[in-house]
């Protein structure tokens, strides 16, 4: 069963391709200049009963020439069964495509990073028959991100360094850290690097708990109960509600005000009487829907209106 820390963990690369280039600097390969980055589909099944997938493919084209593909896969732990697993994935992507194709395995913990390097080996013991070796991305070679500045600067190279390093004895500095730089963020790119780092973590772990500390989540991944999810349920469920006896419209929004509300409470945000009565007394659905956005940054709740006044 794939788990949601495992979807993290590869999903980041089809959703911000971008990455690419930083993670191919941290691997010492060249990547070809403004390169266009294409999501295929993940799917290598051959033979109907027998199926195969990996987790991420992407096909990347330079401006001149046929590029190559990019297999991308989360690992957790070890496994003997992939050597085999990942030798049939590049051979039918570059059967498939007619163009190179490389294995990246993402791992965070270093003994799992370390498994991962290979060799894989097929064949006999005294006559190798087929070789793979992933590029691997993990504890040992990602970069420890802990000034905020830093992280500011390239928010996706952060945001995969705080998931690399989740159980690193810096996590909560790290954590902190980014946090911090997510103020200077958009908020649709914060709403998605909070939540996927929530589901990356874990809610269980002491990095999970970390930052959920820090951070108010988004609603990126529906159905993985994050904190902002939770929030905006509970809202929409009390504006239904009071929607039977007072009107949907003002019912919904006194259950969008509340989770406003909610949300600064949760991230620790003082909020006085006199924004809390601007709060609750809104009944315009795509206002509250921005401060709401914005209750997820802010660092005071004075600034929820700022853009307003």
């Amino acid at each position: 069963m794939v788990s949601s820390r495992h979807e993290a963990a590869h999903r980041i690369f089809q959703e911000r391709p971008e990455l690419l280039a930083p993670v191919f600097r941290i691997l010492d390969l060249p990547l070809p200049e403004k390169a266009a980055v294409e999501v295929l589909t993940p799917d290598a099944t051959e033979i109907r009963p027998l199926e195969r997938r990996v987790d991420s493919v992407l096909r990347v084209n330079p401006l001149e020439g046929d590029g190559f593909l990019l297999a991308i896969e989360a690992q957790g732990r070890r496994d003997e069964a992939k050597g085999p697993s990942w030798a049939y994935y590049l051979s039918y992507l570059t059967a498939k495509y007619e163009r190179p194709a490389l294995l990246l395995v993402v791992c965070q913990d270093k003994a799992t990073a370390d498994w991962a390097m290979g060799p894989f080996q097929l064949g006999l013991d005294d006559w190798t028959a087929l070789s793979v070796h992933p590029l691997v991305l993990g504890p040992g070679n990602v970069p420890v991100i802990l000034d905020p500045e830093e992280a500011a600067q390239d928010l996706t190279l952060a945001t995969f360094s705080a998931l690399t390093h989740g159980s690193h004895r810096d996590a909560p500095a790290i954590l902190k850290a980014l946090a911090r730089a997510m103020g200077t963020g958009d908020p649709d790119s914060v709403r998605y690097y909070t939540e996927l780092l929530e589901i990356g973590l874990g809610s269980t772990t002491p990095a999970g708990i970390t930052w959920r500390n820090e951070m108010s989540a988004g609603t990126y991944f529906p159905g993985r109960g994050t904190l902002i999810e939770e929030t905006f349920l509970k809202g929409k469920a009390e504006g239904m509600a009071e929607g039977m006896a007072e009107g949907m419209a003002e019912g919904e929004a006194h259950g969008r005000a509340q989770g406003v509300l909610r949300v600064l409470e949760k991230r620790g945000i003082p909020t006085l009487a006199e924004s809390r009565d601007r709060i609750t007394n809104c009944t315009d659905i795509d206002t509250l829907d921005r401060w709401l956005d914005r209750a997820v940054t802010v660092s005071t709740a004075d600034q929820l209106f700022a853009e307003d006044d």
